[in-house]
């Protein structure tokens, strides 16, 4: 069996945490991905994983192969980097929240763009899904949690998020010591979430605070542009608040408590009928993003 798809197989049992998030990456069967698997430890000699009812783990040396099989997809990537340079041409319509373009991706799109010059891209910028098929977008790039199995999805990065006020309100309103003075504060919230429960990890337990305030809005743009004028408190991913945070005109609250972390998905009809324009475009920011592991702090302040 091909050593490099087994290498694809395995890392994409690691980033997915199961054999079955494997098979749905890679478009293959559980039993195919069990088989990958196989070869995988008897090319290393060594037990990688260990598997029981709940989760996987890396064993010592799956630990160690991990890293020397992300080299070797690496260098079979750079292989065709050339080619594919070559090749890559024509128009790619990318959908995403406002945010998450002006935060991040429109500067690494920028960069796309320098090494991929006969390339064009156009951005729909979106707080709700979108239909691929029905609006003629090409990817979309979503932050959730709660994706359709049916969905054909790429991980691109985790995305944590922040609660956090400004220096006027915690003046006027006084200070968040624990998490139940929330209950008692102005909090800015989504409103196609209905019912807002902020949720968090606090020394390794669960806790969700129902939230409500007298301002929502569907962008996240807003609430932070809202929470920076003194409105309310405001969760908010760490790209997008990072900046505002850093200069002091947004602190950081809670600091014990960790905000439910969310994923960034890079979504697409097809794994097999994909243009040499959008699989460039994918593995670029797979690439950036695990290259750029600060990432959520390298945004500056905007407003």
């Amino acid at each position: 069996m091909d050593r490099i798809i087994a290498t694809q197989v395995f890392v994409a049992i690691v980033d997915q945490g199961s054999l079955a998030g494997a098979a749905r990456t890679l478009d293959m069967s559980r039993a195919m991905v069990t088989r990958y698997l196989t070869v995988m430890e008897e090319w290393a000699g060594a037990r990688l994983l260990h598997r029981s009812t709940r989760r996987l783990s890396l064993t010592p040396a799956g630990d160690s192969t991990l890293g020397r099989c992300r080299q070797l997809l690496d260098i079979a990537q750079q292989m065709t980097t050339e080619a594919d340079d070559a090749q890559a041409h024509g128009l790619l319509r990318i959908a995403c929240s406002g945010s998450l373009a002006q935060d991040v991706l429109v500067s690494v799109i920028a960069d796309y763009l320098k090494r991929y010059p006969r390339m064009a891209i156009d951005f729909h910028t979106s707080s709700h899904p979108v239909n691929l098929v029905g609006e003629r977008i090409d990817l979309a790039i979503r932050i959730t949690n709660q994706l359709d199995p049916a969905i054909i999805a790429r991980k691109l990065a985790a995305c944590s998020s922040v609660v956090c006020a400004s220096p006027l309100y915690l003046a006027t309103h006084g200070q968040i010591r624990q998490i139940e003075d929330l209950a008692m504060h102005n909090c800015l919230t989504y409103t196609y979430f209905g019912k807002s429960q902020w949720q968090f990890t606090h020394k390794g337990e669960q806790v969700v605070v129902p939230v409500s305030g007298n301002l929502s809005a569907n962008e996240s743009t807003t609430l932070l542009k809202a929470a920076v004028d003194g409105v309310g408190i405001v969760m908010q991913p760490m790209f997008a608040a990072s900046g505002l945070i850093a200069s002091g005109r947004l602190i950081a609250l809670l600091p014990q408590y960790q905000p439910k972390e969310l994923t960034i998905f890079a979504i697409y009809t097809s794994r097999q009928q994909q243009s040499v324009g959008l699989r460039s475009l994918l593995d670029y920011l797979a690439n950036w993003f695990s290259m750029n592991t600060h990432w959520e702090q390298m945004r500056p302040s905007s407003m």
